[in-house]
């Protein structure tokens, strides 16, 4: 075989797959307009379906596609997020979103602990799991918003939850994490609580460090390929220099697109022009994802599983509640709100990883846990966040 025929035979396969992963895109997108189930979960089922746990159709080559993938569509979906936090909405929401952030958050965490505690999982275990269960999935929740057409008050503050949630969630880990080494004897807890400081403070300040010249080139090219390249450019510079400085590239990337926002006299531009081709990225993204999910994991949930899953999305719920009222919000918010926030995914994943390696004799039941409730918050939580956005009438039809 000469070189040009062996070229081909790599690159064909590729190809095919890319194409043929689009056009199950499409018809995600066909069906969600058509059936109760968001797009984003008939991407998952479908990844389910030809990943390794039903057919195995994928090539093998695709594993190494998802890391990058999914930071590309995270750091998308980051921007587009801190687009909504404009200082007119902050100062509209601002107070509301901080509390109700804040009570659910911490609501989850409590309930999820206290209920593995009585579950006999151990302090330590619970420590860890209800410094994970807060997590959310921003794509996934975004992706239904965006879908859905969903605009008004209850839109706003959700993608306004979604945006500061996992900067709260990996704060209260780390908290969480440290006491679980601390009664380990293990030690360390000052460094961990640095770390995280600067995982925080540091992608804010890079977010905010690329935002103002964006902000300022904004507006100062002409429509098409040359903005988009700006919008482009930026977001992956912003995602890249992140992740070598080992920051939040999601809450980098949500600074970014708040210190636009704030910035730029006509900062709809670059919003627009990343809108206009995230699709593309997030149906790759979320139908990988699917593949990835193990239903194998599902099988080794067990009583510790269950009562994760039904105290977070307790916790949720009556965070939700609390914070909703403390904060002022309409009860239509507060009533649905807490549903909305369900789908959980790659921070929650994370986070468990990190949990994993670091208490090694917890690991057989951190992981399960973690992956198999994963699996059933990424099918049902996009379904659930549109029955919310419908219920407070805020979806167009």
């Amino acid at each position: 075989m000469d070189h040009g025929a062996q070229n081909a035979a790599q690159v064909a396969p590729m190809l095919i797959t890319i194409g043929a992963i689009f056009i199950a895109g499409l018809l995600a997108d066909l069906l969600g307009r058509h059936t109760p189930l968001p797009r984003v979960t008939l991407l998952l089922l479908a990844g389910v379906l030809v990943g390794p746990s039903v057919m195995d159709l994928l090539p093998p080559f695709t594993e190494r596609w998802f890391p990058v993938l999914t930071n590309i569509a995270l750091a998308m979906v980051g921007f587009l997020i801190g687009g909504q936090l404009t200082p007119n909405a902050l100062r509209k929401l601002g107070r509301r979103v901080l509390v109700l952030s804040a009570s659910k958050v911490l609501l989850a965490s409590l309930f999820v602990g206290i209920g593995l505690l009585l579950a006999g999982a151990g302090l330590q275990a619970a420590l860890l799991l209800a410094g994970i269960a807060p997590a959310t999935a921003p794509a996934a929740t975004y992706d239904v918003v965006h879908e859905s057409g969903a605009e008004g008050e209850f839109t706003q503050t959700l993608l306004g939850l979604v945006a500061i949630d996992d900067a709260w969630g990996i704060m209260l880990f780390t908290v969480l994490f440290s006491i679980a080494q601390a009664l380990a004897g293990d030690g360390g807890e000052a460094g961990e609580l640095l770390g995280a400081l600067w995982e925080l403070t540091g992608a804010i300040a890079l977010g905010a460090v690329l935002g103002l010249p964006m902000a300022w080139l904004t507006g100062r090219v002409r429509e098409g390929e040359p903005t988009q390249a700006e919008a482009l450019g930026f977001v992956m510079l912003c995602s890249g220099i992140a992740l070598w400085l080992e920051v939040s590239y999601l809450l980098a990337c949500v600074t970014l697109g708040a210190v636009v926002a704030s910035r730029a006299k006509h900062h709809s531009r670059p919003f627009r022009a990343i809108e206009g081709i995230e699709w593309p990225y997030l149906i790759l993204f979320f139908l990988l994802a699917g593949a990835a999910l193990e239903l194998a994991s599902l099988q080794a949930v067990g009583l510790i599983g269950a009562v994760y899953i039904l105290l977070r999305s307790a916790g949720l719920y009556a965070g939700a509640q609390l914070g909703g009222r403390l904060g002022g919000a309409p009860p239509r918010i507060y009533h649905w709100i807490g549903f909305a926030v369900l789908p959980q995914a790659g921070v929650a994943l994370g986070l468990a990883l990190v949990a994993a390696q670091s208490f090694p004799a917890l690991e057989s039941l951190i992981l399960p846990t973690v992956f198999g409730s994963t699996v059933i918050f990424e099918l049902l939580g996009p379904v659930a966040t549109r029955f919310a956005l419908r219920r407070a009438g805020e979806v167009p039809g």
